[in-house]
């Protein structure tokens, strides 16, 4: 009888921050039943990922084997964990579960997908536990920057892991439960094989802060604005919009959301009843009618997004409202590495209106969702895990995480994407390496990593394109006046020609040589022209273009 395994597989977020979804699976090898933690996405860049709309996790391994594929569960609402939930459903066709606010979430995005939203069930906190196939797992309750977040109690045949999702030590979050060590101590009791743990802040060594430490400092700061007041942060951070919305109702402000995320989460948070006395909102149609010095608006964009409220207002108008010298425009959020940026170049724009821009550079307007060093120390000193397997954070943070339980007396095990860890024996051990990657949602198409769409929108940006249309006859002779135009090149090359007249006139003397069976071999043409326009581009302004050939053959008549 073949041996069970008890398999631990990252498909995203481990060696990265961002498109979380992890694999576990129990049985034999290659016959294990699978369960899937999280379906999150991440966010492109223009510099290696132009036009794509957003980036998935590639979820090939797990399409392949959905007959083994028992359920879904996703820890909590961020757009990392839950965000593929809309996309990729319908490729997996499982059942989602996950508690209610984040449920409320998940369903949202299938209805906005033209998916059946019963696919999601509301899943109760721990001590209730959901069987699916081999495993059985319950929703741990811990605090984090968005409401309802649990860590995953997963049992298995061969022991208990603790998939802690991402969280933070907060005894006082403001909105959501506070970290309850007793509680953790208790799902501990029967021994933890494997504490699979957040690392995005292993690198923080002093103690995390609460929630509840913003609001103290937001009041005076809104108080003593002149001008309109306007705010960012992370939409899903509910307690911080509570924390905002409230400052400015004492200080005699209209508040006004602006941003489809923003509307969409409080919302949620209200359908729920996680927002029971939120102060009252206006319209942006109405907030336009309200004296500057008597609002405030709340928006999205804190990551520099483009479209966002916080780019356009710095860019502009936004829903009739126009940033003024005197207005205050708060960043109550840290800025993700990558985003720096976007994020600072909203702030010039907004320091070319006049508007006065604060930052939490000092601390004061915006605590980490994540553990800090010594609050992952705590988890694992509760937990007491044989293992500690570290996820979500990029490579570094997960090598910095295992060195820190080894410190602690504990085996830390490094597994990004793609390791699979087999954890049913004495010693975790690598078993296998999967071929992993990222889905591309370009427009409405979900495109492959490898698929060459992205990179040879990269090759077209870096180095412009050329199209060429080139005629034949039917005796195979190339036809006269070989058509060049260009995009993305300079129109005049150095020596003040016509770049694209050069191309032609080089095209002209190389194709008058070319013999019929050059002539007659769509391909070996290609290459020829292709060979010549970057030829010449190289010579005359160091580019060497991207080429489209375009042959048309005249047929007999």
């Amino acid at each position: 009888m073949a041996r069970e395994r008890l398999i631990y597989l990252p498909l995203g977020g481990a060696g990265e921050i961002g498109m979380n979804a992890y694999v576990y699976g129990y049985g034999p090898e290659g016959k294990e039943r699978l369960i899937l933690v999280d379906l999150g996405i991440a966010f492109p860049d223009m510099d290696t990922t132009p036009g794509v709309d957003v980036i998935l996790p590639d979820i090939g391994w797990l399409a392949d084997k959905l007959d083994r594929l028992e359920a879904i569960f996703i820890t909590h609402g961020h757009e990392d964990h839950v965000g593929g939930v809309g996309h990729l459903h319908n490729q997996l066709r499982k059942p989602v579960h996950a508690r209610k606010f984040t449920a409320n979430l998940a369903r949202r995005k299938l209805q906005e997908k033209g998916q059946d939203p019963k696919a999601v069930t509301t899943a109760d906190p721990y001590p209730a536990m959901i069987e699916a196939g081999p495993f059985s797992v319950g929703f741990l309750p811990v605090s984090h920057s968005i409401p309802e977040s649990a860590a995953l109690v997963i049992d298995t045949p061969t022991g208990r892991i603790i998939h802690t999702g991402d969280f933070k030590i907060d005894r006082a979050p403001v909105i959501g439960e506070p970290f309850d060590d007793d509680l953790w101590a208790e799902a501990a009791k029967p021994g933890v094989r494997a504490l699979v743990c957040d690392s995005t802040n292993v690198f923080s060594k002093h103690p995390g802060r609460s929630e509840s430490e913003v609001k103290p400092n937001l009041v005076p700061l809104v108080a003593a604005a002149k001008g309109m007041f306007v705010a960012t942060t992370f939409a899903s951070n509910v307690a911080r919009l509570k924390s905002l919305a409230d400052a400015g109702e004492a200080a005699g402000r209209s508040i006004c959301l602006m941003g489809r995320a923003m509307r969409r989460m409080t919302e949620a948070a209200r359908e729920e009843g996680l927002l029971p006395d939120f102060p009252k909102t206006i319209s942006p149609e109405d907030a336009a009618g309200i004296p500057r010095e008597n609002l405030m608006l709340i928006v999205t964009g804190s990551q520099g997004e483009r479209r966002a409220a916080s780019a356009q207002l710095s860019r502009g108008k936004y829903f009739g409202m126009e940033l003024a010298e005197g207005d205050t425009f708060l960043f109550s959020s840290k800025t993700i590495p990558g985003n720096e940026k976007e994020v600072g170049r909203i702030m010039n724009n907004l320091s070319e209106l006049g508007v006065d821009v604060v930052t939490d550079d000092d601390g004061l307007y915006h605590v980490s969702g994540h553990a800090n060093r010594p609050d992952l120390e705590l988890v694992h000193t509760i937990t007491d895990p044989q293992v500690v397997i570290p996820m979500h954070g990029e490579h570094r943070h997960l090598r910095e995480h295992a060195k820190l339980a080894d410190s602690l007396g504990r085996l830390g095990v490094v597994a990004p994407n793609g390791t699979m860890l087999d954890l049913a024996g004495n010693k975790p051990k690598v078993v296998d390496h999967v071929e992993t990657g990222r889905t591309y949602l370009d427009g409405s198409a979900l495109v492959g990593q490898f698929d060459g769409v992205v990179r040879d929108r990269i090759r077209m940006a870096l180095n412009g394109h050329a199209v060429v249309a080139v005629m034949v006859d039917d005796d195979d002779a190339i036809l006269e006046d070989t058509w060049v135009d260009l995009r993305g090149l300079p129109d005049v090359a150095g020596n003040g020609a016509a770049l694209a007249d050069l191309m032609e006139q080089h095209l002209a003397g190389q194709l008058a040589r070319v013999d019929t069976r050059t002539a007659g071999d769509d391909e070996k043409l290609e290459d020829l022209i292709v060979k010549g326009v970057r030829k010449v581009a190289q010579d005359e302004v160091g580019k060497r273009p991207e080429v489209t050939v375009l042959i048309t053959r005249l047929a007999a008549e």
